[in-house]
């Protein structure tokens, strides 16, 4: 018996192994009656859990599984768990019935990575099947990048590679792959929405193992990854020592007047309200951030709330349970409490309410052509901005909005928009709590835009939009954050190039190591720009000249052309590293593009209208 669960808020991927009588659950989410009800269904005690590795994204029920059941834990040795547990060593059998798995050490994603290899009677020699969790996912890679100081993502990308090259690729080919993660999930990039694949498939259609050489795999696998929550690095500590159990029963947290509620609100309890962006917009509590529980909750309020600090929910009381049991999936285990009675209260308590109007995208579009539109303000990701958005507006990504919305005027309107509308009532609401004072929100999102016929723009290939109005199709260049071009300056030294836009002078007082400085003009008319192998980074002072000759570049070139986001103004301040005095000078080095290692190309992706998934996507 093999079942596979879906927690799709998740997009975590669990499984439960039954043979003779007993079930081992691999990789199982913290709330474990669905695995207890199947296996009593099934016939099965559950005598094994076993874990790929320390999973970051989500609290495990491994503790919660040995409590209930008594079953042994099962983890790489080199984890050294700090809960009781049985070592795993590499190609060591584990045992359920009449089915064989065979431990492999798989380290990439993170070090004590592992990988099973899952024989039936039916199968024989062969495995019938793979448990890959986060090492191998269906279209991607788990991401290298979590350990923070502890490893660079270079070296653990180096690691992948060779458990890639020397152990996977050489299954056979008609073997299935169940991975722990799937399309949504944080824990890499571009993963597939497919629960199931083939060795073979992937050797086909997974754009990271088309690699053949490390370098070229190591900065595939390292470019371009979103930043991780900041509530991951605490999940990978609780499941390496074993996450506190939880009372299941005692979930719902106390209900507060709403003279309390303020009270604490003041002294810097953050209010979630958990309702829909809808009656969000209507009526909230002022100061209150809006996480959908419709949507990705956990997730988002594992980004948006900073780990440890007390928060009160808000919404009916059914939601609120929900929420607070949902949390408990991450780590967000005690809220500090509930808004009693929900808004209604609130209103009652004639404390201050807030609202968040709601612009139609027709609306929105005609203002846009008359020149009355607010400042616009996209919330998704960089990368989802530059491949389809509604126009000529500002990205800042809603996770950024705290720091990066000060640039904006609170006195000026301003308007929010993302793929659903869900984020950008999340990032309105951020905006209000910083005290803006004609904050908006675009209902539908860009779904809506693009269902309205309204005109997009697109960084490759075909645009969608109405017959009267066509979309506009540009290719511009990848815009790259101070964070990352640091990280890839110290890891990756000499598989890149810099250029510096800025004049001479500026240039002679200080640069980023290894650029090169060269005239705007030299560098759009240049062929030696446009040929070389290897990315080319181009800076300047705030990323403005940069980007736009960067799109330039991108018309006449396949080469790989990035920007960097904010200028040197952003480096030294958000990469942290201190402001260079004057004076600091790095030669520039003479215009050849540096040797490299042949890159094999990555196929790009033709955008399209956003798909429809949950609301929080």
């Amino acid at each position: 018996m093999f079942r596979q669960y879906n927690l799709a808020v998740l997009s975590h991927y669990s499984y439960l192994i039954g043979s003779g009588g007993e079930a081992m659950i691999v990789d199982p989410a913290r709330d474990i009656n669905r695995y207890l009800a199947d296996a009593k269904e099934l016939g099965f005690k559950i005598t094994k859990v076993y874990l790929t590795h320390s999973h970051a994204d989500f609290v495990a029920g491994h503790m919660e599984l040995a409590k209930a059941t008594g079953a042994e834990i099962l983890i790489n040795e080199g984890t050294k768990a700090g809960f009781p547990h049985k070592p795993l060593k590499d190609n060591e059998e584990v045992k359920i019935g009449k089915v064989r798995g065979v431990v492999i050490m798989t380290p990439g994603h993170t070090p004590d990575g592992t990988c099973m290899l899952v024989h039936t009677p039916a199968s024989g020699a062969k495995p019938a099947f793979v448990l890959t969790g986060d090492t191998l996912f269906i279209g991607s890679v788990g991401r290298p990048d979590l350990l923070g100081e502890g490893m660079s993502a270079a070296a653990l990308a180096e690691m992948g590679y060779h458990t890639w090259k020397d152990k996977l690729s050489k299954v056979p080919d008609e073997t299935r792959i169940f991975p722990a993660h799937g399309a949504g999930s944080l824990c890499g990039a571009h993963l597939s929405d497919k629960p199931v694949s083939t060795f073979g498939e992937q050797k086909k259609e997974n754009v990271y193992l088309s690699h053949q050489d490390l370098n070229s795999y190591v900065m595939a696998v390292i470019d371009g990854l979103p930043e991780a929550p900041q509530y991951f690095k605490h999940n990978a500590k609780m499941n390496h020592d074993g996450p506190a159990l939880v009372d299941w029963d005692k979930t719902t947290p106390p209900a507060l007047p709403a003279a309390e509620v303020e009270s604490r609100s003041k002294k810097g309890t953050w209010l979630v309200d958990v309702r829909d962006a809808k009656p969000f917009a209507t009526a909230h509590p002022s100061g209150a951030i809006n996480i959908g529980i419709r949507g990705r909750f956990e997730t988002w309020t594992g980004i948006m709330i900073p780990w440890g600090e007390p928060f009160i929910l808000v919404g009916s009381d059914k939601e609120v349970s929900e929420a607070a049991f949902r949390l408990k999936r991450i780590g967000y285990d005690a809220p500090a409490g509930s808004l009693k009675n929900g808004i209604e209260g609130w209103q009652q308590a004639k404390l201050p309410v807030g609202s968040l109007k709601l612009i139609q995208p027709q609306d929105l579009h005609k203002q846009m052509q008359d020149g009355t539109a607010p400042v616009i303000v996209d919330v998704r990701l960089p990368t989802e901005w530059m491949a389809l958005r509604i126009g000529n507006v500002l990205n800042i990504a809603v996770n950024k909005l705290f720091t990066d919305g000060k640039r904006l005027s609170g006195n000026m309107p301003v308007l929010t928009v993302c793929n659903s509308a869900y984020r950008s009532s999340m990032g309105g609401s951020v905006l209000l709590k910083m005290g803006f004072k004609d904050v908006m929100n675009m209902e539908g999102g860009s779904e809506a835009w693009i269902k309205a016929g309204l005109p997009t723009l697109s960084a490759i290939g075909g645009g969608h939009g109405a017959a009267a109005a066509p979309a506009r199709s540009i290719r511009l260049p990848d815009r790259i954050a101070a964070a990352d071009l640091k990280r890839m300056m110290m890891d990756l030294p000499g598989t890149f190039e810099i250029v510096d836009i800025r004049p001479p002078a500026q240039f002679a007082d200080y640069n980023l190591p290894g650029s090169m400085n060269a005239d705007i003009a030299d560098v759009i008319s240049n062929p030696a720009y446009l040929n070389g192998a290897v990315p080319l980074v181009i800076v300047d002072r705030d990323g403005s000249l940069a980007m736009a000759v960067g799109g330039i570049l991108s018309q006449k070139t396949q080469r790989p052309v990035k920007a960097l986001f904010g200028g040197l103004e952003a480096y030294w301040k958000e990469s942290g590293t201190t402001s260079p005095a004057p004076g600091i000078s790095v030669p520039a080095p003479s215009l050849k593009p540096a040797a490299s290692a042949p890159m094999a190309p990555v196929p790009a992706a033709t955008p399209e209208a956003p798909k429809k998934k949950s609301a929080g996507c």
